[in-house]
């Protein structure tokens, strides 16, 4: 893989109904898991650097493509994407190595996943850490809904939903320049932008911000996703208010030890009432957008290793 000296070669495991491509470091140190999980639009490659410190530290790092990213399985049905599909992909990957439970991390989307696994696969979880997306409390109103009532029908999630296919013919046209564009530091203030924000990056020239990715690894992302396309991972947000009628009946609140890594310039914007629904939660504050883990490796090493140590010595 270009761009990845370091990066180990991947797995194809195959685990509730596909195969999903798995990078692992640290596989003599059983009994110990980390499972990571990546966002939109990401790749298991975003986790490098956190893999080996935390192989180094004495945990075995699982680190799937989740469904519809990079060579793992690219279902054609939408609903395949649900939460309860992505959630019960890694359960499948525990059972797979034997594993009763795991400490899950996810950033942007894959927090969103670890969210509903936590919720809905509790006695699976051990820990929680979560990078940008802050816990999203279910409400009255299913959250694709309540966007569109918001902001209105321009709100990409929308978007993505009401006009299939659309946004994805555009970002596989102009794979390189989106992602590109896209993974640049937050200047602040960063406001939020619901609106046409991702098609228009994909056809803007100019980039905005500073670069977070060399180009080499920028390289890794654009072919990961030249081959893949970006409909498997656009069909997650499609999901959005699926996933809220699956999660109805679950146990609102995450009862597992927490850790909440924000970006200070992110246009996500931290949870006021976090607590309430995650009352066992320690948060830190990086100062950077919201590719965290890109922009400050050491930092969020060094955040959650921390905090790791603290929960393994109580």
């Amino acid at each position: 893989m270009s761009g990845a000296t370091d990066f180990p070669e991947p797995t194809v495991i195959a685990v509730n109904g596909v195969k999903l491509e798995v990078f692992e470091a640290g596989q003599d140190n059983v009994g110990n898991p980390v499972v990571l999980c990546h966002g939109w639009p990401e790749h298991a490659f975003t986790w490098r650097r956190q893999m080996s410190a935390l192989a180094a530290a004495g945990y075995h790092v699982i680190a799937p493509n989740q469904r519809g990213y990079g060579e793992s399985s690219r279902p054609d049905d939408v609903t395949d994407y649900d939460i309860e599909h992505l959630t019960g992909d890694l359960v499948a990957l525990l059972d797979h190595y034997g594993y009763a439970d795991a400490t899950f991390v996810g950033h942007d989307w894959g927090a969103m996943v670890v969210w509903g696994l936590t919720l809905l696969h509790p006695d699976r979880v051990n820990k929680v850490i979560n990078l940008s997306l802050p816990y999203m409390e279910r409400g009255e109103m299913p959250w694709l809904q309540l966007m569109e009532a918001v902001f209105g029908g321009d709100h990409y999630f929308v978007h993505f939903t009401q006009q299939p296919g659309v946004a994805d013919a555009v970002f596989e046209e102009n794979t390189h320049q989106f992602l590109r564009n896209l993974y640049r530091k937050n200047e602040p203030p960063a406001d939020p932008q619901p609106g046409m924000v991702m098609i228009n990056l994909a056809q803007a020239e100019a980039p905005r911000g500073e670069p977070v990715l060399s180009d080499d690894d920028l390289a890794v992302f654009v072919s990961a996703f030249e081959s893949s396309g970006f409909t498997g991972s656009v069909n997650w947000y499609r999901n959005l208010d699926r996933n809220w009628h699956q999660l109805a009946d679950a146990d609102p609140v995450i009862h597992q030890p927490t850790l909440m890594i924000y970006g200070d310039r992110d246009p996500v914007r931290a949870s006021e009432n976090l607590r309430e629904f995650v009352p066992n939660v320690d948060v830190v504050t990086l100062d950077c957008g919201h590719w965290i883990q890109e922009e400050k490796p050491d930092e969020v090493n060094r955040a959650i290793l921390t905090w790791l140590g603290q929960q393994d010595a109580t």
